[in-house]
């Protein structure tokens, strides 16, 4: 018996197909990554500059609202009493040395009752006067404006 060896004739190499990424789409993917990453981060960085401003005006508020609950507590005349100026105290919230807020009150008196303005500064506005900062509390940045009248 003759046994016939099949001899498979191969056709001519083709290209071997490529898996996977060049190095060009690679590095391309990279940058693009890179991109949108520092574009979050600039995003990180300012929402955590604006939730910062917020807790301060939050803050503030607080403060503004805590003076007038308190001077709604007072008689007529311990309220007769601080209508003769403005009321003007620093604030170190965090006992940390330096003075976060300064808040400013006026207790002005109308026929039958009080009227009470509370503004809350900022701590940096420390060299100006409270009436220049009572008169412009725009320009200077008043984290909390507020007005009420007290009666008796």
């Amino acid at each position: 018996m003759n046994e016939f060896k099949l001899i498979r004739k191969h056709s001519p190499k083709k290209k071997a197909q490529k898996r996977g990424f060049s190095l060009i789409e690679a590095v391309v993917g990279i940058a693009l990554m890179g991109v949108a990453a520092l574009g979050l981060a600039q995003l990180f960085t300012y929402s955590i500059l604006v939730n910062s401003r917020a807790d301060e005006i939050s803050n503030a508020t607080f403060l503004a609202q805590q003076q007038i609950d308190a001077l709604r507590g007072l008689t007529s005349m311990e309220l007769n009493a601080l209508t003769s100026g403005k009321a003007d105290e620093l604030i170190d919230q965090n006992n940390d040395g330096t003075y976060d807020y300064r808040r400013i009150t006026e207790v002005q008196l109308s026929i039958d009752r009080w009227e009470v303005k509370v503004i809350v500064f900022p701590g940096e506005n420390l060299g100006i006067s409270a009436d220049v900062l009572f008169q412009n509390p725009g320009q200077y940045h008043a984290m909390a404006n507020i007005s009420t009248i007290i009666s008796r």
